[in-house]
């Protein structure tokens, strides 16, 4: 492990949580964003128990392994987002980043019967294909299997709905699945925005959806550009998110 990308990478989850607090995306103290160590596939970051994330700091971020042993860090790990994230971390090797939260928009989808992202906004053509549905709830999740049978659920796809709970995204890195997260939020704001009008969507068709999810993946520079954004901001009016 490179201490100077581990570094870097505190920093980054740090800037995102802070960002998402401003959002409202966070529920009380719950929901948790994680990402695998630098050149490790055994160790992973995730925000601690018990903080608002307006409070995380890229040192108070816990580095754990794959069993739950904390490796770097002081206080706990919560339980379900330790069963959630491990399974998913070890199961998917693409799902470098893990983000779960109970953001209204993304989460009131979740609450609907049938509830589809539709494509009939720019930000819901970006996850063209790219989304999966657990329509199982389970309960909470108190046990690793809960996380291996979300993972299943997810397969290679990099957004999960799970029925009656809330959004997961999964990217190859801090940058990139932020990026989705909030585009996912605004997609999911703008369908029920217009499923409140009484009127009949307007889904484009395939051929036109496709192609700009396409688009979006093959320009790596959008999420690192929205990262670099929200920590200019940060810089500039909460620093201490760096410490």
């Amino acid at each position: 492990m490179i201490s100077n990308d581990l570094t870097q990478t505190r920093i980054d989850l740090a800037a995102v949580l802070r960002w998402s607090a401003r959002l409202g995306y966070q529920t009380g103290t719950c929901n948790h964003f994680s990402v695998m160590a630098p050149g490790r596939d055994d160790l992973f970051l995730v925000n601690p128990e018990g903080r608002f994330w307006s409070e995380v700091t890229a040192s108070s971020l816990i580095l754990c392994d794959l069993d739950g042993r904390i490796v770097e860090g002081e206080g706990t790990v919560e339980q379900t987002a330790f069963n959630l994230h491990a399974p998913l971390h070890r199961l998917n090797p693409a799902a470098r980043a893990c983000f779960h939260t109970h953001m209204p928009h993304a989460t009131a989808l979740c609450l609907i019967k049938e509830g589809r992202l539709l494509p009939v906004v720019q930000e819901a053509m970006m996850f063209h294909g790219q989304v999966a549905y657990d329509e199982d709830y389970s309960g909470l999740a108190l046990d690793p299997a809960e996380g291996e049978r979300v993972a299943r659920v997810l397969g290679d796809k990099e957004v999960v709905f799970m029925r009656n709970h809330g959004p997961m995204v999964v990217g190859r890195d801090v940058g990139q699945t932020f990026y989705m997260l909030y585009h996912l939020e605004q997609a999911c704001r703008l369908q029920l925005l217009a499923m409140q009008s009484g009127q009949p969507l307007a889904p484009v068709e395939d051929r036109l959806a496709r192609p700009v999810m396409e688009a979006v993946r093959s320009v790596h520079a959008y999420g690192n550009t929205f990262l670099a954004a929200i920590k200019r901001v940060l810089d500039r009016e909460e620093p201490d998110y760096r410490a």
